[in-house]
């Protein structure tokens, strides 16, 4: 099996990127800035792609990265994640453990106020628990997307008009397509650790508008149970991402955010 690493980045030299993630399998970069180009160089043998765009979303990065995959494996990756040496090997031997996968996802360390998930055992993953996977975290059979014609939603993630949830709403379609998803406690990976005052590209902090557009999240993931989910999403997170937005503005925003599914206006009661 061969794997390719689909990185999206914002305003990136890529030839240090590859460097500082430690890319030891061959990789699609797509990075957003203020041009338009194309190039592909050899990194420690393996094959490098990166193509420079305007348009902004990363569901759109994810997807056009996806769409020029040509390796057995894709594993998305965002700029800020740094590999452990052979992780290549690490993932293509989780698929050929688990055969009947068409999905793995795999531990990624990170700060403890942004972690959502982690996996101590083998299990199979479900639309209930779907949401708490990033995309960082998802490898895939690329012959088994192209096959059910599965990409990343366009409206959703860091830069689009909803500033999160591409991953959820992958994992949600995927498992409606008939794909099977498994998470295994295999660690791949670290999330760097910012510098004070340094801003996350795709994050903006747990503000109204972070809310309000998972609240539009919720009502494309569980429809009639938006209600119910939200409630368990606030009660679990409250500690971490209720300190400057009480726990009932918060459960507001995310109602308003399935009611009206527009995008964020401050101004609009």
């Amino acid at each position: 099996m061969t794997l390719e690493l689909l990185v999206s980045c914002v305003s990136k030299d890529v030839h240090e990127l590859v460097k500082t993630m430690n890319i030891e399998s061959d990789a699609i970069i797509v990075n957003q800035k203020s041009d338009y180009s194309f190039e592909q160089f050899d990194f420690g043998g393996n094959r490098i792609t990166a193509l420079s765009m305007q348009e902004k979303g990363v569901g759109l990065s994810r997807t056009t990265a996806l769409q020029r995959a040509t390796d057995d494996i894709v594993l998305f990756s965002d700029e800020d994640i740094v590999y452990e040496s052979g992780y290549s090997d690490m993932v293509t031997k989780a698929f050929e453990e688990n055969p009947k996968a068409d999905i793995i996802l795999f531990n990624v360390v990170v700060e403890e106020d942004r972690r959502t998930y982690w996996t101590d055992a083998v299990k199979s993953v479900h639309w209930w628990n779907c949401g708490r996977y990033p995309a960082y975290s998802i490898a895939v059979r690329t012959k088994r997307l192209h096959e059910v014609g599965l990409t990343y939603h366009l409206w959703f993630g860091g830069g689009a008009l909803y500033s999160c949830g591409e991953d959820s709403l992958f994992l949600n379609e995927a498992l409606k397509l008939g794909l099977k998803i498994m998470a295994v406690p295999v660690t791949i990976g670290k999330e760097v650790t910012r510098t004070e005052g340094e801003a996350s590209t795709w994050f903006s902090g747990y503000n109204e508008k972070f809310f309000y557009d998972r609240g539009v999240l919720y009502y494309y993931l569980y429809g009639k149970l938006a209600p119910i989910m939200t409630f368990r999403f606030l009660r679990k997170n409250r500690a971490v991402m209720c300190k400057d937005i009480s726990y009932a503005e918060a459960k507001k925003l995310m109602k308003r955010g399935a009611k009206e599914r527009t995008p964020w206006n401050g101004d609009r009661k």
